[in-house]
């Protein structure tokens, strides 16, 4: 599966996918080879995950209220929480 199949898969999706990856090789019924490949599988939908991640990161915008009470359009950063600081 390369990353170029997984372009119109949905991140929800993706995530059905990988369930059903991490419930298959948890049951330890796979031969190895097999077991590597759906792994494999598994990284891929995983590095797609988060690319969608980043991408609606990008998207997302706070209303905030400022110090005079009035909504103020922030962008959401995920590493500085609600970006209150910017207010």
């Amino acid at each position: 599966m390369a990353n170029n199949d997984l372009k119109d898969t949905t991140f929800e999706d993706a995530i059905s996918k990988l369930e059903e990856i991490v419930h298959i090789l948890e049951s330890n019924t796979l031969p190895l080879d097999e077991a590597l490949e759906l792994f494999q599988t598994g990284i891929k939908l995983v590095n797609h995950c988060n690319t969608k991640l980043k991408e609606a990161e990008g998207t997302v915008e706070l209303l905030l209220k400022d110090k005079n009470g009035q909504l103020k359009e922030v962008p959401f950063d995920m590493n500085n929480g609600e970006n209150a600081d910017e207010l």
